[in-house]
């Protein structure tokens, strides 16, 4: 018998901090202390209010299947959020609730796209972009997100890169892996664009609450032609809950829900009753959490920038530092399992979020000061031993 792989499968590129993290918890698994800044995956715990609502939802029984858009109470609870923080109209049948942003994904471009069709996404990038784009035929096209710009792109390079097979220009902000936030003219030009050219605008805005410096502003404030991707991971520590959903508009709802029931069914039953606490009873954790963040992001900015590494573009978002590391080699994955065997600190190496982010670090300040100093100092160590 054959054992052949699909080409699909084949193609799909390894999501390379994971691989960074199976490597430093085996190390962690032999007994070495790694000092984590890898993977996006907040270190302090989910709000005590949360939990005891899936607890409260378990007991109660809120263990099976939903309807596959998911609990109206949370929809109804996801739409009053947008009018609440955005002055924005949503009506709960145009969100459908997913296991995670990564099944809105798979909704959003399994229904937007065909063969061929283009995504412009910026570069560097979230990795899964691109990945789910090919996996389901469809072509990413790279436009230069430059840290003199910000990290921004340029709308002539984004309306340049169009052609008639464009589909949706992908936006990310609060970015991953940049920590930069998109200025409200941003948005706007960007929307005018796609609304000019008949094209939709796919805004990814799970960091949307972890903004230390500013508002945050959904696309839905621009336009109608746009999809909105959230969930629960980052806001309220809920990574392993699994919790997301997306907003699209009507004519790709009933189509969306359809690869949903086939491919999903729903999320937990006790997890979006868990969801609705959050939206509705949590806003006071998110602050507290939301400082300890900026906290630590005021320590490791500096930090970093001590030990010779650059970081031209201010993270005011999110919980990423990225940084310009050519001062210590061009090859950011070879460097990123060098520290981590020899240093004993894990970050994420800048190639994996796209060619652009070569000879880049992100630096995930997701654990406590106090280890976020060990690992600055043993980076230290390190640069003063090898460069």
């Amino acid at each position: 018998m054959s054992d052949h792989v699909s080409a699909r499968a084949q193609a799909v590129r390894p999501f390379v901090v994971m691989d960074v993290v199976a490597r430093a918890k085996a190390l962690e698994a032999a007994g070495r202390d790694i000092v984590r800044m890898d993977v996006g995956d907040p270190d302090l715990p989910t709000p005590e209010v949360i939990t005891r609502a899936a607890e409260a939802a378990m007991e109660a029984g809120d263990t099976g299947y939903t309807q596959s858009m998911g609990l109206p109470d949370l929809r109804d609870a996801v739409s009053a959020r947008f009018m609440s923080k955005y002055g924005v109209t949503v009506d709960r049948d145009d969100i459908i609730v997913t296991q995670g942003t990564s099944p809105a994904m798979l909704l959003l471009f399994g229904t937007l796209l065909d063969p061929g069709d283009e995504v412009i996404i910026s570069d560097p990038c979230y990795p899964a972009y691109p990945n789910y784009i090919n996996f389901l035929g469809g072509v990413p096209v790279r436009v230069p997100a430059r840290a003199e710009d910000g990290f921004r792109m340029r709308i002539e390079e984004i309306e340049a890169a169009i052609t008639p097979r464009t589909r949706c220009i992908m936006i990310n902000s609060p970015s991953n892996p940049m920590g930069t936030v998109l200025p409200p003219e941003d948005l706007r030009a960007i929307a005018e664009l796609a609304e000019r050219r008949g094209l939709y605008v796919a805004s990814d805005e799970i960091y949307h609450g972890l903004d230390y410096e500013g508002q945050d502003h959904t696309i839905l404030e621009y336009t109608d032609r746009a999809f909105v991707l959230n969930g629960f991971s980052k806001l309220y520590s809920m990574t392993g809950w699994r919790l997301g959903y997306l907003v699209a508009p009507r004519a790709f709802v009933r189509p969306a829900e359809a690869i949903q029931q086939n491919f999903f069914l729903c999320a937990n039953h006790f997890v979006q009753v868990a969801g609705v606490t959050a939206l509705l009873k949590a806003d006071l954790d998110v602050v507290r959490m939301r400082a300890v963040y900026d906290e630590r992001r005021r320590f490791l900015v500096p930090a970093l920038r001590s030990l010779g590494l650059k970081v031209d573009v201010e993270p005011t978002a999110a919980f990423y530092v990225f940084a310009d590391a050519r001062e210590w080699g061009n090859d950011s994955l070879a460097l990123t399992y060098r520290l981590m065997e020899e240093a004993s600190v894990a970050a994420a190496p800048g190639i994996d979020f796209g060619p652009g982010g070569e000879g880049f670090l992100r630096f995930g300040y997701v654990t406590a000061v106090e280890r976020l100093a060990e690992g600055v100092e043993r980076l230290r160590l390190w640069a003063g031993a090898n460069t």
